[in-house]
């Protein structure tokens, strides 16, 4: 596995959030995804995709800030700080969090299968 193909999904992953394509996330996350949010919420993959199909969480820009990968046999951990604007529900969302993602191949098909985000302070 190679650094840039992991960066390529990583930007297949920022545009699929940004206009809210559920079938891309569809494809990109694991089923068994476990994701953590910057509330300590447990999210499954079906609870994240249905945040986007609902437009409960729209986001408006997407900017990626710092990305690090490390590379580990048929996985691979992503950390990325990006300044978000968006709205999640009613509330605007505006400010940088910083993600952690694991990715993993299965096959021919690359896929989260974890991540956690926190929000950062200034």
């Amino acid at each position: 596995m190679e650094e840039s193909l992991i960066i390529d999904y990583e930007e297949r992953l920022r545009e699929a959030m940004l206009i809210g394509d559920v079938n891309s996330l569809d494809n990109l996350i694991n089923d068994n995804l476990i994701f953590v949010n910057h509330f300590g919420q447990i999210l499954t993959k079906e609870a994240d995709i249905e945040a986007h199909r609902s437009g409960v969480l729209n986001f408006i820009d997407i900017k990626i800030l710092d990305q690090k990968v490390i590379l580990l046999g048929n996985s691979a951990v992503t950390v990325t700080r990006a300044a978000l604007k968006g709205i999640f529900g009613i509330e605007p969302i505006e400010g940088e969090m910083c993600y952690s993602r694991v990715w993993q191949m299965n096959g021919d098909k690359l896929t989260i299968v974890s991540g956690h985000c926190s929000s950062v302070q200034k």
